[in-house]
């Protein structure tokens, strides 16, 4: 009993990236045209994805990996998600 049009397949290569006491989710999968997406998700799920379509799930991973090692993991996190919160 499964929607298999939505289904996307998960590459083997998504794992979780932790430094100090943050981690984020590195999320590839197939856009069902051959490519590959890729997405950063924090703890709060926030998402960062990519615009760009990577011909391997393993150009996926090293673009993740290179982005949270020159921008920093804390670039990736964003606010837990406060319903009556507003900005100033």
């Amino acid at each position: 009993m499964g929607d298999e049009q939505t289904t996307s397949k998960e590459s083997p290569l998504c794992r979780t990236f932790s430094d100090g006491d943050r981690s984020v989710d590195i999320d590839i999968y197939e856009d069902g045209d051959g490519g590959w997406l890729l997405e950063i998700v924090d703890e709060n799920n926030n998402t960062t994805v990519w615009e760009d379509v990577f011909d391997t799930d393993e150009e996926a991973l090293t673009e993740a990996l290179d982005a949270l090692k020159e921008e920093g993991i804390g670039a990736f996190i964003g606010p837990a998600e406060a319903s009556d919160w507003e900005a100033p």
